[in-house]
């Protein structure tokens, strides 16, 4: 993508006035998106984003810049333009670049761009026939596919050149119910740091069909009356929960400044001895995996939380410097313009020794979350409140009728504490997180959970 011998001069250059550390993160990604609404093509979108993003830390200051192309002279002058930012001299470096070669555990057998766009329209206008013919209260269906092929390169003055390829697909189908005015939505996706090879694992029909049959149950759906109750929250995006109400507590970006319900509590229970949590960039073709973090540090497997005693946070570079610990391999960036700090990989609840029966059973009267939606949370405080995308009464430990409308609210480090059943499946679900440095491919993931009490928002 970029030589070495230019490499080091643009490091050269960003070192020039005092920086201890420089780095160039440089990018070529092309994107597609196919969007079919009603069985009709309505959109083929095709996008290349390449550019460069050069940083420098002088202490736990750091300076960042950005150009728009992979030029020589753009490079260079974007260094300079860092270098500007501090007032200083230093003595010129002699930086040797070695190149490191990490591997890939995450082989693509069938590249998205190298398949014609019909195959891939084709496999979403099946998903989406069957999703309309699923009921005559199906209104609108919507199903895309998007393909990543996201190449990056990664040099700094401590020496390091690495590069990484990270080809990801992803399909998804929503269903829109309507009757008497009245709509809901229901959907589904899947995704994975795969090729085309992922159509062979998801029949489009049945994709179809589980978001409409997500969509009709709902629209005939009564409401659950608020109030603080236990509630079961099923496995998969189930666990947004802990990654949105806890994950970003776990992220040097909050803790290193303070800003977190967990800042300082290393060693600490704080959560349920039933409770082990994990951030893990290194399962094989996982829609949040990396082979190398946007700063080149190996993907590791972190334990965040083990039998409820917190054991380690996400950590980058920059604020790795402020905590004084080294990184996890947990940088990450949407892009070369956005500045990367510590995210989210594939983060979930690990399997316990629950059975599924017996966590329903124990709920006198209370909630089954069997589908999440979004929400929202504060990182400082823990505080957070998310839909109930499909939900249903549990009475007398019997799952009954389906409720809409529903929402959970609480406190991360509450919540914590409050789960105590975990059981034994595990499943992941794919999404994408918005933070600081922009938006990026994650996972989440849980067992089926109760959590003993929570405010159930309601009618």
């Amino acid at each position: 993508m970029l030589s070495k011998e230019l490499l080091k001069e643009a490091l050269r250059r960003a070192l020039s006035t005092g920086a201890d550390y420089a780095e160039v993160f440089a990018e070529h990604t092309l994107n597609k998106n196919i969007t079919i609404i009603s069985g009709k093509t309505d959109k083929i979108a095709d996008a290349v984003i390449s550019g460069v993003g050069v940083r420098i830390f002088k202490g736990t200051r750091c300076v960042s810049g950005s150009a728009s192309s992979l030029a020589p002279e753009a490079l260079l002058n974007c260094a300079s333009r860092v270098a500007d930012a501090l007032t200083g001299t230093a003595a010129v470096q002699d930086i040797r670049l070695q190149e490191r070669l990490f591997g890939d555990i995450h082989p693509v057998k069938i590249v998205p761009a190298d398949v014609a766009n019909r195959e891939k329209i084709e496999y979403v206008r099946e998903a989406c026939l069957a999703a309309k013919d699923y009921s005559e209260e199906i209104s609108q269906v919507r199903g895309i596919f998007l393909e990543v092929d996201h190449n990056i390169l990664i040099a700094t003055s401590e020496g390091l050149f690495a590069q990484d390829r990270q080809i990801r697909s992803r399909v998804m189908v929503s269903s829109i119910a309507s009757r008497d005015g009245e709509n809901q939505d229901g959907g589904v996706n899947h995704g994975a740091r795969k090729g085309l090879e992922l159509f062979s694992e998801f029949d489009p029909e049945e994709l179809g069909r589980e978001a409409s049959r997500q969509a009709v149950t709902m629209l005939h759906a009564g409401y659950i009356k608020a109030g603080t109750m236990p509630v079961a929250i099923e496995n998969g995006f189930g666990g947004v929960i802990f990654h949105e109400a806890c994950g970003h507590s776990l992220e040097a970006s909050s803790v290193a400044l303070g800003q977190s319900q967990f800042a300082g509590k290393l060693g600490e229970q704080i959560a349920n001895e039933k409770v082990t949590a994990i951030d893990d960039g290194t399962i094989p073709n996982s829609w949040g995996s990396i082979n190398i973090d946007d700063e080149g540090t190996p993907a590791q497997k972190n334990v965040l939380i083990e039998n409820g005693i917190l054991k380690s946070y996400m950590i980058d570079k920059l604020n790795g410097r402020r905590m004084g610990m080294e990184s996890t391999g947990n940088s990450r960036r949407q892009s070369y313009s956005f500045e990367p700090t510590s995210r989210m990989t594939n983060t979930y609840i690990a399997a316990g020794q629950d059975e599924d029966k017996d966590i329903i059973s124990s709920i006198e009267y209370g909630l089954y979350a069997k589908s999440m939606g979004g929400g929202s949370v504060n990182p400082v405080t823990g505080q957070f409140n998310f839909a109930v995308d499909e939900g249903y009464v549990i009475r007398n430990g019997q799952i009954c009728e389906p409720v809409r409308g529903a929402s959970l609210i609480g406190k991360g480090s509450e919540v914590l504490m409050n789960i105590d059943m975990v059981g034994k499946n595990v499943a992941r679900a794919q999404g994408m997180c918005g933070a600081s440095s922009g938006s990026i491919p994650t996972d989440v993931g849980q067992p089926l959970i109760r959590v003993s009490s929570i405010v159930v928002g309601g009618r």
